[in-house]
């Protein structure tokens, strides 16, 4: 049967580490969950998996990562702010060396910046003739150069005169030259692009590097079974935090707080705005902050705030967000945030700004409430709709249906599946004779 005779490799920079190594070892436990042979290759490996590879030598890896950074730093004519906001692939591990690349059919690239694949070695892949299926945790894959086009649009022609270079780039600038080599490369193969969200997927087929190319939305999956309901009481007695049931505390998660993505000022407002209304909540609502760098908005709330910094154990996790009535994420830039998953499926309410995919997992007034984009006035309404209106029974009831019905490992599992069978058609028919006759 297909499931047993395929094999995946998934590439990802770390194992652990940030969002997208989170969803892409999500996606391997899926996998392995309906019988598919799946395996990872990572420069950062932080498990001692057998199914987890890393490549021997760490020297090479570090000094890849270094030239690419100098070289950026170089482009941005020795400025920093904007180090890390731009990938240019140009370094990166030997991939097609590896006995996991030798084994797999499918090659499934994930986040694969900051020295693990550079775009030479994806052209081998590809002239190998590989399948390939592509993750897209941002826009890079179909940019020249950034991660996050901001209010850009020159990745729908042939970037260049880019935003993030000093004076605004050039015509011919950095990420002009790379986006040329993005084509050719792609130009060579098959590739299947997947957005985790419908946003992303539409700007991914926006741009002029997938016009030759499939791009398809498929969400990325959680395991419902460890993030899932558990007593708010006996969460909040394990923390250290209040039990009494009247106090309703309000989550929020960011791995460093001060991140003006993360949209903090939004939240300090939004909770000004609320308490100024509603003088009465002063004394029955808190904030609760898992994060780096949370200590310094302590003073920012006229509410008590419970703080602790950032952690990766999964348990602490789905504690912390049972022990809440709701989880909020005022970011103003998101693809599909597994926070905002994650609190769903431990049947969490959520709130959120109208911004890339958040509109997708949060159905409005049904499992949370989506405000308009940037807008704190909004944000507090949200704020008093599902504190104060809202029948908390009702919210966390949908917010672990629509987990369950679009979230899960055999939900997404089976949908990667076919797009793996999809991706392998595609290829073989390329790479066909009477394909490369005609």
């Amino acid at each position: 049967s297909i499931l047993f005779s395929m094999r995946v490799l998934i590439l990802n920079t770390s194992e652990r580490t940030g969002g997208a190594a989170v969803a892409a070892s999500r996606l391997h436990a899926a996998l392995t969950h309906i019988g598919v042979e799946a395996e990872m290759l990572v420069r950062d490996r932080q498990t001692a998996s057998p199914q987890v590879h890393t490549f021997p030598n760490r020297w090479r890896m570090k000094w890849a990562f270094l030239r690419e950074r100098l070289g950026i730093f170089f482009h941005l004519h020795g400025r920093r702010k904007q180090l890390f906001a731009l990938d240019t692939a140009v370094t990166g591990g030997k991939v097609t060396n590896t006995a996991a690349y030798r084994r797999a059919d499918v090659i499934h690239l994930h986040w694969i910046n900051q020295g693990l694949l550079s775009l030479d070695e994806l052209e081998r892949i590809l002239r190998d003739g590989k399948t390939v299926v592509w993750t897209m945790h941002d826009i890079w894959p179909v940019t020249g150069i950034c991660h996050l086009a901001l209010s850009c649009t020159n990745y729908r022609q042939s970037c260049g005169t880019c935003p993030y270079l000093p004076n605004g780039g050039a015509p011919r600038d950095l990420s002009h030259r790379i986006w040329k080599k993005k084509q050719r490369i792609y130009s060579a193969g098959t590739l299947t692009f997947v957005a985790c969200s419908r946003w992303l997927a539409d700007e991914a087929r926006s741009a002029s590097l997938t016009r030759e190319q499939t791009v398809v939305n498929i969400p990325n999956p959680i395991d419902t079974a460890v993030f899932a309901p558990q007593d708010r009481a006996a969460a909040r007695a394990q923390l250290g935090l209040p039990t009494d049931s009247s106090l309703r505390i309000v989550l929020f998660v960011a791995q460093r707080i001060t991140n003006l993505n993360k949209g903090m000022p939004y939240l300090v407002e939004a909770f000004r705005q609320y308490l100024s209304r509603y003088p009465e909540h002063r004394d029955d609502t808190a904030l609760f902050i898992l994060g780096g760098e949370a200590e310094e908005f302590r003073s920012a709330f006229d509410v008590p705030v419970f703080t602790t910094p950032y952690t990766y154990d999964v348990e602490t996790i789905v504690r912390i967000y049972n022990a809440a009535n709701l989880f909020v994420l005022p970011s103003i830039s998101e693809n599909l945030p597994n926070t905002i998953m994650e609190a769903l499926a431990c049947g969490i309410p959520c709130l959120g700004f109208r911004i890339g995919g958040i509109p997708e997992m949060i159905d409005h007034e049904l499992n949370g409430y989506v405000a308009a984009a940037k807008d704190a006035e909004d944000l507090s309404a949200g704020l008093h709709y599902l504190l104060d209106l809202a029948d908390p029974d009702q919210l966390s009831q949908a917010a672990r249906e629509k987990v369950l019905r679009d979230y899960s490992f055999t939900a997404v599992g089976q949908r990667y599946l076919s797009v793996y069978q999809q991706a392998l058609d595609a290829t073989a028919h390329r790479d066909s004779p009477e394909t490369s006759r005609l």
